[in-house]
């Protein structure tokens, strides 16, 4: 039985309390096995990239008044609005008060898509089959033609991005292994070119 969102959560919090991190964003990277979770990153800032589309904040609901005489919560924006992790971090850099906004109900994640072995970037197939899978919102490849590509650790890329949304977590990740087996990449062997020391 792997650990629970909850688990990852409170080690990550747990991390962060210990590097004295409490007030704006923390990213935090964790490995999950069948023997516990394993934090392998935390710091100061947000999640980079493209990575951070699979994150939206709604408005919290105003908590229910015991009595006509309390007045209703006003939240900003109006009812409906969806806010991006990047916009949600300025308001909160103006001095808005954040926790008036909480994470979307619905599961999400994505899937940075690794290099499998070094060379020459020639193409791709699949990407409509990828992005016909159930609780898939998009597939971006991010790598360019001709590029030379270089697996981890050596490399610092990847071949781009799968996004998935559900119901629940489970269901997030096998959207994103069933869209990622659909997608064959093309890489050709690199060239290296040899010269002559002689004159």
């Amino acid at each position: 039985m792997f650990a629970g969102d909850r688990d990852r959560a409170a080690k990550i919090a747990e991390a962060a309390k210990a590097l004295g991190l409490y007030h704006g964003p923390v990213h935090g990277e964790c490995r999950v096995n069948r023997q516990g979770v394993f934090v392998l990153e935390v710091a100061a800032r947000p999640i980079g990239g493209l990575c951070a589309r699979a994150l939206r904040f709604v408005a919290r609901e105003a908590p229910r008044a015991e009595s006509t005489a309390v007045a209703e919560v006003q939240l900003p924006g109006a009812a409906g609005t969806v806010l991006s992790f990047e916009e949600l971090l300025l308001r909160h850099a103006l001095g808005e008060d954040s926790t008036l906004w909480q994470r979307e109900a619905m599961a999400s994640g994505v899937m940075m898509i690794p290099i499998p072995k070094r060379g020459i970037y020639r193409g791709v197939s699949g990407i409509d089959a990828a992005r016909a899978v159930a609780s898939i919102v998009d597939v971006r490849i991010t790598a360019k033609l001709d590029q030379l590509l270089l697996p981890l650790p050596e490399g610092a890329s990847y071949l781009g991005f799968i996004f998935a949304r559900a119901a629940r977590s489970g269901d997030v990740e096998l959207a994103l292994r069933t869209a990622h087996a659909r997608l064959t990449f093309t890489i050709a062997p690199e060239m290296r070119v040899l010269q002559s020391t002689h004159g």
